[in-house]
């Protein structure tokens, strides 16, 4: 089986549980490092699927890789070759296929429910939950490509993830470790503290009851990333 893709835009965020998630099913995987410079693949058919990680630049900034990884997103939904995309990676997903990615009208960082939309394409891929609580840090947000379909909400943000075929697009951050979580409060000190919104929390916030949240968290995943593996190509 070819390897699964991983591109990761800043070192601090990695793959994190796909990765645990990936290890227990043998699905080989190799990142991707843009954040150490290394190039963009321009044929999609050497991998059995694509993944797009996060990172606090914006896909509407000036980077060259930007320019590269729309191309190759564009290349492997046409070519029928599953695209998951955590949060920065969902936002590259959207602008690939022709949605706008803007301001969200708030910040969000921490946790917080998620809605599931009621409709046939969001109960295939969550059964029969209704809501669950994710992790979330991000200020801008994605509309819906044309021909896709949005399947989660939260009250600060309308649209927190669609789907297209087997491409799926997310907003939310289901990828958490706890490591992650830690890393990701101290990095982003500054931004916690120069917020100005209803939707972010503290660090110590945060860390309050993360293993519970967590678990529960990685119960989500393991759902949603097995209904994504079975998209990919096996040969």
């Amino acid at each position: 089986m070819k390897p699964v893709a991983i591109f990761r835009h800043i070192a601090g965020e990695g793959p994190g549980y796909l990765a645990i998630f990936l290890d227990r099913h043998s699905i080989p995987w190799q990142i991707i490092r843009i954040d150490a410079g290394e190039a963009v693949p321009t044929n999609p058919q050497a991998f059995s699927g694509l993944v797009f990680m996060g990172g606090p630049m914006s896909v509407n900034d000036p980077l060259p890789w930007v320019t590269d990884e729309l191309s190759l997103i564009r290349a492997a939904v046409a070519q029928d070759i599953p695209v998951l995309g955590h949060c920065l990676g969902g936002q590259l997903m959207a602008k690939a296929l022709g949605a706008k990615v803007t301001e969200n009208p708030q910040k969000e960082i921490g946790w917080g429910v998620v809605n599931v939309l009621n409709s046939p394409v969001a109960r295939k891929w969550f059964d029969d939950l209704r809501e669950f609580t994710s992790f979330h840090w991000h200020g801008e947000t994605f509309s819906i490509p044309n021909g896709a379909t949005c399947i989660l909400e939260s009250p600060y943000c309308a649209h927190q993830a669609f789907v297209l075929g087997p491409h799926l697009g997310m907003q939310c951050h289901v990828e958490m470790t706890q490591t992650m979580i830690g890393k990701w409060c101290e990095s982003g000190a500054a931004e916690i503290a120069a917020a100005d919104s209803p939707a972010v929390q503290q660090p110590a916030e945060m860390h309050t009851g993360i293993p519970l949240h967590l678990a529960a968290l990685n119960a989500v995943a393991d759902s949603v990333y097995g209904k994504w593996i079975a998209g990919l190509k096996r040969q």
